[in-house]
C-alpha cells in the first residue's frame, strides 16, 4: 500500500501557539490541514501517549505505526484534500518523540516540518496547567516535574531538533519562536509561507484563533476533582483513532466528558493561574532547561537570551 502522507508537518512543541499556525494556514487557498492532531509517527511513545497503551491480561496492547489498520486510518485522514493542493498535520509530540524524525523520512524523504518553540520554563509551566485542567495529573507542579516526564521532555529542543536535521536535512526544518510569532504574526506567517513556497497570505485578512486558556481559583480545588479525572481521563485518548475503541472506551469516554463539562463551567473560571512558580523552581528549570538545550541558540542562528529570560544556552 502507498501511504499518503503530508508535504509538511507541524511537529510541536505543546503550548507554542501551533494551534494558531495551523487555523492560520488552514485558510491558505493553496492548502489543506487534516483535522486535529494525528500522533501518527509516535503512536507507539510511552511518554507521550501512554494514554494509547492498553493491557489484555497482563499482556501489553500496543498500536504501531506499520499496523495496516492504522496506516488505513492515516490515510484517510487526507481523502478530502484536493488535487494540487499542499497538505498537512499538526502533532505536536513529534518534536519530543526519538523515533518520529526517521519514521517521517521513510515514508517520505521530501517532507517539511515546522516547529514552534517558546521559553522552555514557560512552556512547561503552560503544559503543567493543560494537563492539569484536562485531569491527567493531580500533584503540584514541583512533584509533575518527576511523575510526568513530558513536562520537561517537551521544553528539551536542541536534541530533537538535531535529529530531524539528520533525518530531513535543516532546510526541511523551519523554527518559529512563539515570542516572535506573538509579536509579528505577519512576519511569521511571511517566513512560513517562504519556507512552504507558498504565496503570501495577508494574516490581518484571516481568522485567528488561540488556546484561550481557563483556571481554577484553587489549585487545590482541581487536584481532588482530579483524583477522578485522572481515573477517567484515559478514555478520551483511547477513541482517538476512529474505529479502534471498544464499546467500554465509548461509555468511559461520555463519562468523561460530563466530567469535564463539570469542571469547565463549575471550576475553571479565572482567565489567569491561581499562582505563579514557585522562584526556587523558577531557577531551577531556568538553569536545567538551559543546560538540557546546549547549542541551540548556535543552532537557529540568534541569542535566544534576548527572548527567554535567564536562558543561556
Amino acid at each position: 500500500m502507498i501511504l499518503a502522507i503530508p508535504d509538511f508537518i507541524i511537529g510541536g512543541a505543546p503550548k507554542c501557539g501551533t494551534t494558531s499556525l495551523h487555523q492560520v494556514l488552514d485558510q491558505h487557498p493553496d492548502v489543506w490541514m487534516a483535522k486535529n492532531e494525528l500522533y501518527f509517527f509516535d503512536v507507539d511513545d510511552p511518554i507521550a501517549h501512554g494514554d494509547f497503551l492498553g493491557m489484555e491480561g497482563d499482556d501489553l496492547v500496543a498500536r504501531s505505526p506499520d499496523d495496516p489498520a492504522l496506516k488505513d486510518w492515516y490515510q484517510n485522514r487526507f481523502s478530502d484534500a484536493p488535487d494540487g493542493c499542499l497538505t498537512g498535520e499538526d502533532s505536536t509530540t513529534y518534536l519530543m518523540s526519538d523515533v518520529a524524525a526517521f519514521r517521517i523520512k521513510a515514508m517520505n524523504p521530501d517532507a517539511k516540518v515546522i516547529f514552534m518553540l517558546r521559553d522552555p520554563v514557560r512552556r512547561a509551566f503552560s503544559q503543567y496547567w493543560h494537563l492539569l485542567r484536562s485531569g491527567r495529573t493531580c500533584v503540584s507542579f514541583e512533584k509533575a516535574l518527576s511523575s510526568e516526564p513530558s513536562i520537561v521532555l517537551g521544553s528539551t529542543y536542541a536534541p530533537s531538533l538535531r535529529q530531524f536535521h539528520a533525518a530531513l536535512g535543516k532546510d526541511r526544518v523551519h523554527v518559529v519562536l512563539f515570542e516572535e510569532f506573538k509579536a509579528d504574526q505577519q512576519a511569521a506567517m511571511d517566513g512560513v509561507t517562504t519556507f512552504l513556497g507558498l504565496s503570501p497570505m495577508l494574516v490581518a485578512k484571516v481568522e485567528t484563533w488561540h488556546n484561550r486558556t481557563k483556571y481554577p481559583t484553587r489549585t487545590s480545588t482541581l487536584l481532588r476533582l482530579n483524583r477522578v479525572g485522572k481515573i477517567l481521563v484515559r478514555y478520551r485518548y483511547a477513541r482517538h483513532f476512529d474505529g479502534f475503541g471498544g464499546a467500554m472506551s465509548a461509555i468511559g469516554h461520555k463519562a468523561y466528558r460530563r466530567w469535564y463539562h463539570f469542571v469547565e463551567k463549575r471550576v475553571l473560571t479565572q482567565d489567569r493561574p491561581p499562582s505563579d512558580m514557585r522562584p526556587k523552581t523558577c531557577d531551577y528549570l531556568r538553569q536545567h532547561l538551559s543546560d538540557r538545550n546546549a547549542g541551540l541558540s548556535d543552532l537557529l542562528g540568534k541569542s535566544l537570551g534576548d527572548y527567554w529570560p535567564g536562558f543561556s544556552q
